[in-house]
């Protein structure tokens, strides 16, 4: 899905250990661009996920359903219907 590069930038207030941020400034002048970039990757993976999710889910129906389909359900058999 991505994100809107050009959105305007929002002021936010975090809490971070303190020490991580002391030696994340080792590695980058510019803290906001480099947990922007972490942050985006997160979501990347956190939707990619979720789809891997839903893919299984539906994969798991589509087999109840030809189960279903092939044998009836295992309760068919106690049905008053």
């Amino acid at each position: 899905m991505g994100y809107d590069r050009t959105a305007p930038k929002r002021a936010l207030n975090v809490s971070i250990n303190e020490d991580l941020v002391r030696q994340a400034r080792i590695y980058t002048s510019n803290l906001s661009g480099t947990l922007e970039d972490l942050l985006q990757a997160f979501v990347a993976q956190e939707e990619a996920r979720r789809r891997e999710d839903d893919a299984a889910v539906d994969r798991i129906i589509d087999v109840f359903n030809a189960f279903h389909e092939e044998h009836g359900l295992l309760s068919d058999e106690f049905s008053n219907l």
